[in-house]
């Protein structure tokens, strides 16, 4: 599909359009991936941070939140209780939270990897390259920066820049590349000033930056945040619509473009839409993440209100594995790394 194909298909209001679109990307991933599932297990290890986006609901500014901050044994012991449910990953992620450094942070993933031996995956944010390349060599696998949009003013909007000069969030996936890295990107859909247009140019920089990830994520308002409160002059008359709909056709639009990676049923999907995994694999995603944070600090991780969870994880592995046969899919074990990874690195 080319630019005008994609940007009609977006702005298309007909609902078989959305029907037609998942289809294919079942399809699409079925015959690129196949029907196999993984699962990976996140941890949701601090909530400060240092950075005022303007969509999230940790930013540094919110001060009707309360912070917290797991202990390295803590978060030891939730990649081990991972380990115990053969899930084959562990994420971490967390605000820019300086207090982790970067060699605290190597100390905390060498830990996990000798302990453990599952696939380490990482989504903390815009860092330094020496802590980027200190964490691929103590062991991280995988990094999730999402860009989050490719339309630089209103990037600058959403995103006020770090207090020290670090690159942009593409170098920074070029970089994450050169490291060896998986390497994870994905944007929202639907927020304030997001146009069918721009959207349609964040399709092809999917395409362009040769990811092995990608998450896609409806725009879910944060009561008291810049953007849910002043949405002024980055409103549109080419808005992407925020709703169910949209982010449905961006996922399935983004399998067909880009049909060897890994996607995730992001956690957004199911905040707002009860069969959000499910649908969500319908329409080509290959992975989900359940929460194994403790749930007195996942309540307290308030990037966005309306969160899921219920209180025992054997529970939640029950309901994933339910929405994931419901969509004519079957739980993997292994760390299940990209296919487009493993044709790119030769592994």
């Amino acid at each position: 599909m080319n630019r005008r194909e994609l940007l009609s298909l977006l702005r298309s209001t007909d609902p078989a359009v959305v029907s037609e679109l998942t289809e294919e990307a079942g399809r699409v991933r079925d015959q690129s991936v196949g029907k196999a599932v993984y699962l990976r297990g996140l941890v949701e290890f601090s909530s400060y941070c240092r950075r005022g986006c303007t969509y999230c609901g940790i930013n540094c500014a919110n001060s009707r939140i309360t912070r917290y901050r797991m202990t390295d044994a803590e978060i030891l012991g939730c990649a081990e209780a991972i380990q115990s449910y053969a899930i084959g990953t562990v994420v971490l992620q967390s605000g820019e939270d300086s207090f982790f450094t970067g060699p605290k942070m190597a100390t905390i993933i060498s830990a996990i990897k000798e302990r453990t031996g599952i696939a380490i995956t990482l989504s903390l944010g815009e860092r330094p390259a020496a802590d980027l390349k200190l964490w691929r060599e103590a062991g991280a696998d995988r990094y999730l920066l999402r860009f989050e949009t490719s339309d630089q003013k209103l990037f600058s909007k959403i995103h006020p820049p770090a207090t020290i000069p670090l690159p942009g969030r593409i170098e920074q996936l070029q970089l994450l590349r050169e490291l060896g890295y998986e390497v994870g990107s994905g944007i929202m859909t639907g927020f304030p000033g997001q146009t069918c247009a721009s959207a349609t140019d964040d399709l092809l920089l999917f395409q362009s930056l040769d990811l092995d990830m990608i998450g896609i994520g409806p725009y879910v308002p944060h009561p008291g945040t810049p953007m849910a409160d002043e949405i002024g002059d980055i409103t549109s008359d080419d808005q992407l619509p925020n709703t169910l709909a949209t982010a449905y056709k961006i996922v399935a639009l983004t399998r067909i473009l880009c049909p060897s990676i890994n996607m995730p049923c992001t956690t957004a999907l199911r905040t707002i839409d009860p069969a959000g995994y499910r649908e969500g694999l319908k329409a080509g995603c290959n992975v989900i993440m359940p929460n194994v944070t403790p749930l007195d600090y996942s309540e307290r991780y308030d990037i966005y209100p309306g969160k899921k969870r219920v209180a025992q994880f054997e529970q939640a592995l029950d309901l994933v594995e339910k929405d994931v046969t419901d969509a004519g899919c079957f739980v993997a074990s292994g760390a299940g790394a990209s296919r487009h990874y493993r044709e790119r690195s030769g592994r």
